[in-house]
Formats: structure tokens, sequence, C-alpha cells
């Protein structure tokens, strides 16, 4: 006795609805497997869960790739543009950013052209200024200092030195006489 028809449309249950999924899933690959090796036809099959989990079948003898460049050459149509366009926009965004940070480099190192620059701009390019210049000062003052102690440590060394020196002299001295 065969099977009544079932009437198409979505199961509302989640678990029966999964259930189906995985059943049909497994049949429409067992037709695909068949369809490439009784037909010795190209298959590719791609199939997403409503969790996302990816299933796909690619007939032996071809690639995903090989497959989807016939499907653009038959269709005339080119699955890659709309992904190119995308990454045309996002490279011309990049530049964009890349001119404005070399110009904002250039601009606080070499000073040039500041008149394209606001006023709050300005103030905040001051301050930025004003703050490096203290770091500067600062590190300027660290190394300043710390070469002064290393040279003071240096000339106490060679004092004590020299005194030991000037004291072996005079022992030898009065040994001698």
């Amino acid at each position: 006795m065969g099977r009544g028809k079932i009437e198409i449309k979505r199961i509302e249950n989640p678990t029966n609805r999964q259930v189906t999924y995985s059943k049909r899933r497994a049949g429409i690959l067992k037709k695909a497997k068949e369809l490439n090796v009784l037909c010795d036809a190209q298959v590719a099959l791609i199939m997403f869960s409503t969790t996302d989990k990816l299933t796909d079948f690619v007939s032996p003898n071809t690639t995903m790739k090989k497959t989807f460049d016939m499907y653009q050459q038959a269709s005339g149509t080119n699955l890659w543009n709309s992904h190119y366009e995308k990454m045309q926009e996002a490279l011309k965004k990049q530049k964009e950013t890349n001119r404005k940070l070399r110009k904002e480099i250039g601009q606080r190192v070499g000073g040039e052209d500041l008149s394209d620059l606001s006023f709050e701009e300005l103030c905040g390019l001051e301050q930025h200024l004003e703050s490096s210049v203290k770091i500067v000062a600062q590190r300027k003052f660290t190394q300043i200092t710390t070469q002064t102690e290393t040279s003071k440590k240096k000339i106490k060394s060679l004092e004590e030195m020299h005194n030991n020196l000037l004291h072996e002299y005079k022992d030898l001295r009065k040994n001698m006489h």
C-alpha cells in the first residue's frame, strides 16, 4: 500500500521539523549521489539547516568552484560581483582612512598645511603638541639625570682609585727610603 500525499507546508513543531529535515537531507544526498553515478552528471548540492549546519555534496570528478564556474557561464550571471563590489567599497574606505591618517601624521610631524583644520581641531592639535613637548622634556630630564648620576659615580670611583694609587705611591716611597 502506498503512502498518501502530504500537504507541503512548514512544520510548526521544531522537533518534528528537525527529524523531517534529517530524513529528507539523507534522501536528497542519496539522490544526488545516484544522479552522479547513474547519469554521470556533475552534481553540487549545498544545504544549511535552521541551525546553520552545512551539508554539501560535490561529484567526485569535479570541485565546487568548477561547478559554480559552469553555472555562471551557463546562466550568464556572476556570483562574485556583489562580493567584489563590497570589497572594492571596503578598499575605498580604507584608502580614505589611510589618506586622513597620513595627513594628520604630516601635520603633527611636519606642521604642513594647517589651514584645512577647524578651530576645535587646532585646539586639539595644540593640546597634543603641548603634551608631546612635556613628554619629550620629561624624557630629556630623565636622561640628563641618569647621565649625571652615572658621571658622578664614575668621578667618585676615579677619585677613590686616584686616592688609592696616591697612598700606594706614598707607601712605596716610604719603603724605598
